[in-house]
């Protein structure tokens, strides 16, 4: 594998360029000439006449590309505006074709049920590249038809731009299909002797508390804590909503769980009403926060991501960046991130309006963020270098001083963090024994009532309460009826976990264990009775064994509508085990 790098700034230097590839083919033997251009201008004309350049020069050559946000040539940011990206794959093995598609909304899944079955044709397709048309619509069905591609397929690239980040207009295109604004290119790979590997690279890191996406309608996010998802933008960045509000919420998108993995997501607009429209769907109790750009981390990921890349010995490295990456940076920093990979092997690639990999099982769409594919063709061939590393000079100028800002937000994010962790664990933690407390308890029961409803009810609860504390504390004070509070609460962790306990009451307990049959509840309550012989064999301050009344029963979905008809019977056991203690044990001495 061969690859040619340049960009286009007159037809003769073109030429040159080109009579340097087709010089290439004829000296040795091939199997496709892939030339992939990236435009950060939307001039049909001028690049359709690259295009024809091409073809007179290299009519056997696939021509495909986009429209972009900058280009990045040899492991740089490119300042001029079309980049041409030569590869000539040399063995004979190695496959690549070309598919284009309009894509409309209601398309996404008819696009990719074609492509599944061009690809199940083609049974030596290791890699899926996509080049895609994305403002104004969501990707989620996209993503959903990609990941029903074979496993082990892999699938990766970008979203067309333009140089202007508020405008919706970009393209893709190929030499067969031409233009199309609306539109989908994806470009097979594989072969016995073809090799690839993909990942990707954030840096981002998490700024403020978890926010909860309350009301959505696919890829409108319309509430975040039950407010306007606007106001967070607001409340924290003072961003406008207006023309500018995509442009100054780009670097700053939300970070959340996703198909297993922290996707960034970050809003094309705002809407009048306070919604925010996003590329790709946004579910309802879903946890979001905004995230930064942190320099050293951003930087740190991108060496050690070239290390890693140093045992697959790449031919190439193809690089689907953010936008918002190259506006976080500038032009002449940006090329700092993808320096790493250059050292590894020829870099290329375009900043994207939303990069898409797939991690797994998923075809996931990615925002803010690197995607990087590595080929190879053949058995690797040791790099000269053994680690590579980054000189003194990358934190100089202006990007000291930010890392040094994001340095200090990230200090405080985590002091605000454990400040948040300790208060909520406050708010559901029972001060004097440790169990979980009403409020918790509460939560609980709408969960429970949750499943209930949703079919899928399976738990046990218990209720328990000490035998004579009023007597205890009347006797030998509060302060010894504290004692027998926690002692009780002892008993009960050791024999059914601080996890399942709740104290709702002055002595009263609940237990609620989910998926437990008698067998279970049984083992259990022979532990609390062995729990409280242990404990009674030693003298304590109240000067009477602790005793427990205890109840419990099984939710049965043929009798319970709702959690407070389990407690009932539940609380009816309990009373009636008190009861039967009460008729041997003298009430005034417990």
């Amino acid at each position: 594998m061969k690859q040619l790098q340049f960009t286009f700034t007159n037809d003769d230097a073109l030429r040159a360029e080109l009579r340097t590839l087709r010089q290439w083919a004829q000296s040795r033997l091939y199997s496709t000439i892939l030339i992939q251009i990236y435009t950060e201008v939307l001039d049909e004309a001028r690049v359709g006449h690259v295009c024809e350049e091409i073809g007179t020069m290299l009519p056997e050559a696939l021509i495909v590309g986009c429209s972009s946000n900058g280009n990045i040539v040899k492991g740089d940011f490119s300042g001029d505006t079309i980049a041409l990206i030569c590869t000539m794959f040399e063995y004979p093995t190695t496959k690549v074709e070309v598919l284009q598609y309009s894509l409309l909304p209601e398309q996404q899944a008819e696009v990719c049920a074609a492509l599944c079955r061009e690809v199940a044709d083609r049974g030596w397709v290791k890699g899926v590249e996509l080049l895609v048309t994305i403002r104004g619509m969501s990707m989620t069905g996209l993503c959903e038809g990609l990941s029903k591609l074979p496993a082990g397929i892999q699938v990766f690239g970008g979203g067309a731009f333009s140089a202007d980040l508020d405008s919706h207009d970009a393209f893709v295109f190929t030499k067969d299909g031409g233009f199309a604004h609306k539109g989908v290119v994806f470009v097979l790979y594989g072969g016995d002797e073809f090799h690839l590997d993909t990942s990707f690279v954030t840096g981002w890191r998490p700024l403020g508390s978890y926010l909860d996406v309350t009301a959505t309608d696919g890829y409108i996010l319309k509430e975040l804590n039950h407010r306007p998802a606007y106001e967070i933008y607001y409340k924290y960045l003072h961003i406008r909503n207006d023309e500018h509000f995509f442009y100054n919420t780009l670097e700053f998108p939300f970070l959340y769980r996703y198909n297993g993995i922290d996707i960034m997501r970050a809003p094309i607009s705002s809407n009048p009403d306070g919604s925010l429209t996003m590329t790709s769907d946004m579910s309802e109790h879903d946890k979001a926060r905004i995230a930064y750009g942190d320099p050293w981390t951003i930087l740190e990921s991108a060496w050690q991501k070239g290390n890693a890349m140093l045992p697959f010995a790449p031919e190439c490295v193809s690089v689907f960046s953010c936008a918002a990456r190259r506006t976080f940076w500038g032009n002449d920093e940006v090329g700092k991130e993808t320096e790493p990979y250059q050292i590894v092997a020829p870099t290329s690639g375009f900043y994207t309006s939303g990069e898409f990999l797939r991690t797994g099982e998923y075809v996931n769409q990615h925002n803010v963020t690197q995607v990087i594919a590595i080929m190879r063709e053949g058995e690797p061939r040791p790099h000269p270098e053994k680690h590579i590393a980054m000189a003194e000079r990358t934190f100089e100028g202006k990007v000291s001083m930010i890392n040094r800002m994001a340095t200090f937000i990230k200090a405080t994010t985590e002091e605000l963090e454990e400040a948040n962790r300790k208060l909520s664990e406050i708010a559901v933690t029972d001060a004097l024994t440790g169990l979980g407390n009403k409020t918790a308890y509460m939560e609980r029961m709408r969960q429970l009532d949750n499943a209930i409803a949703a079919g899928v009810g399976d738990f046990c609860v218990a209720v328990f309460d000490i035998n004579g504390l009023k007597q205890i504390n009347d006797t030998y004070g509060h302060e010894c009826g504290d004692i027998a509070i926690t002692d009780a609460a002892g008993a009960l962790k050791a024999a059914f976990g601080r996890e399942n306990l709740y104290r709702i009451g002055g002595d009263e307990y609940i237990a609620i264990l989910e998926g437990a049959t008698d067998a279970d509840m049984t083992a259990r309550f022979d532990a609390l009775s062995a729990a409280l012989d242990e404990f009674n064999r030693t003298p304590n301050p109240y000067k009477t064994p602790l005793a427990i009344s205890r109840g419990w029963t099984a939710f049965d979905p043929g009798r319970d509508a709702a959690y407070r008809d389990v407690f009932r019977r539940a609380d009816d056991a309990m009373y009636q085990d008190k009861a039967a203690y009460y008729r041997t044990h003298d009430r005034r001495r417990g």
